[in-house]
Order: C-alpha cells, then structure tokens, then sequence
C-alpha cells in the first residue's frame, strides 16, 4: 500500500521510500525525498514562476532516464500548472510549476531533476536569467572550467553584470546572471558574444562552437542554453549522476582556489551544512534590483 503523508495541508503519497536509487552510496529514495525537503527553503524561489521540465531516473542513475516537459499523468489537480509557448507553428504546452513544499514532494517522489527555463511564465518573452554552461573535454575538468568562470566574470563586470557559480553537479560549471530588458534570443546573442570573446583570449583553453571534435581538452562554453526553448538545471537539483551530486552553488574563492575537481563536488548531505555557513549564495539572481540591463 502506498503510503500517504500531509505537506501543508496536501495529501502526497510517497512510494518504494527504501528502493536505493544510487547503488555506490546506499542513497535511498526516502532519502532522495528527505533532501529536497530539507533543502526546499533554498531551492524553491528558483523554482516558483518558472515552467519545470523534469529529467526523471525511477530506477536510479543507472536505469532508464526520460525527459518530460508536458505534466505528467495523474498530476494532482492542486498542482499548479501553466501554458508555455513553443514555436509559432506549435500549440502551447502546459507544464508544471512548482510553487511550495507540497508540490516538490509530489515532484521529487517522481525522482527528478529540476530543469528550468531562463524566463517567468508571466514574461516568456523576456530572459531574466543569462547562463553559461562551462562543459569540459577530457582530459580537461572542472579546475579548467574554474580558469575559464575567473575570466567571464570579470567580463560580466565590465558590462555591469554580476555573475554567480554553481557546479553543474556532473563535470562542469554553470554562471548565472540576472538581467533584465532582453528577450531570450538577445540574450543569447549576448552569451554567445562573450563565449567567443573567451575562446579569443584563451584560444588552448576554450572553444565556443559545439562540434566534438573541437572540444577533447577544451572549456566548451555553452551559451544556447539562453534559447528560449532551452532548459538548465535548477541550482540545488540532485543530479542523475552514479554519486547523488548536487548542482551547488559555489562561492567565487572557491573557485579560484580549486586545484582538484574533488573540492567542487557537492553530494545531497553536504547542502545543509553549506546553507547553514553561506545561506543562499545565489539569493541575489532574486532580487529584481540587482538585475542589469544587456549592453
């Protein structure tokens, strides 16, 4: 029998709570759920407004995984959802919003990760979030990644613009923006403006283009993920990686002074302990006064 639990007056059932979902740990699905519970206060404000896309791993990292963007069946009817466009010769899509606690219990219990757009649902039309996806080419790694963030930041800077780390909670490094005044595909010309300025001033190190061939012992920094269409991971979203990684917000020191990749990789039970020393570190993408405008 599933079992059912109240969240804020919201009836939930919750199913195979001791199925382990990361066999190289032990982590469990109740353990899974127990994570985005604890770790709501900081996840959630980068989750309400925003259309969620859910990349769903039921059996673990090493079972099936399938990307879902439409709500799935037997959604509670107290979920929230919302219309999302497409293209011009598509009809809208409805997707889910994850607006409280009850609703992310309900999601997580799907065993997700939490994959959003860089707009609100109320301004699909206008990105407020800028993001560069820092994806390294073995043999290079996320210490890599960490040469390449230093530089772009000090770009953004120049442009006004304050930039914030998050590991990707797989091999790289995700910088977030806040902005304003763009529509996502300005933003994206923008990012891929400073994706090439990057590959001219660390031509060894960095590539901007997405063949494959191009990037073995490259920083290949993604910058369509700006599409309107495109989708990132959520800052604090466990990942479906054979560790129970955490795509965690990092601070600036940190990165600069990472000599392994093992000093950025954040598993679910290091999160509490980071909120509880550095609280949100990414608390300032929320701040609608603290969004720059695009040069």
């Amino acid at each position: 029998m599933t079992p059912i639990t109240e969240v804020e007056g919201r009836r939930v059932a919750l199913s195979n709570l001791r199925k382990v979902l990361y066999p190289r740990t032990g982590f469990t699905k109740g353990e899974l759920l127990h994570y985005y519970a604890t770790a709501a206060g900081v996840l959630l404000p980068h989750l309400r407004d925003r259309a969620v896309s859910f990349l769903r791993y039921p059996d673990g990292p090493d079972g099936q995984l399938f990307f879902t963007k439409n709500v799935p069946p037997g959604t509670p009817d107290w979920v929230t959802t919302a219309e999302v466009p497409r293209s011009s010769s598509e009809e809208p899509a409805r997707q889910v919003l994850v607006q409280d606690l009850p609703s992310l219990v309900w999601a997580a219990n799907l065993v997700t990760e939490f994959h959003t757009h860089q707009w609100l649902v109320q301004t699909p039309d206008e990105a407020d979030r800028l993001v560069l996806d820092l994806d390294p080419g073995s043999p290079a790694t996320i210490v890599h990644c960490c040469e390449v963030a230093l530089w772009l930041r000090e770009r953004l800077a120049a442009d006004g613009i304050e930039a914030y780390a998050k590991t990707a909670g797989s091999k790289g490094l995700h910088l977030l923006a806040a902005v304003r005044g763009g529509s996502p595909e300005r933003t994206s010309a923008y990012a891929k403006e400073l994706a090439v300025e990057a590959e001219r001033a660390m031509p060894g190190l960095v590539t901007h283009r997405m063949t494959k061939s191009l990037r073995p012992g490259k920083v290949f920094v993604d910058w369509s993920q700006n599409a309107g269409r495109k989708t990132t991971a959520a800052p604090y979203t466990l990942r479906a990686r054979p560790l129970p990684l955490v795509s965690a917000p990092v601070t600036w020191e940190e990165v600069a002074q990472c000599g392994t990749p093992e000093q950025l990789e954040f598993v679910a039970e290091d999160v509490a302990s980071r909120v509880r020393d550095h609280g949100d570190l990414m608390a300032g993408l929320l701040d609608a006064e603290r969004a720059a405008a695009l040069p």
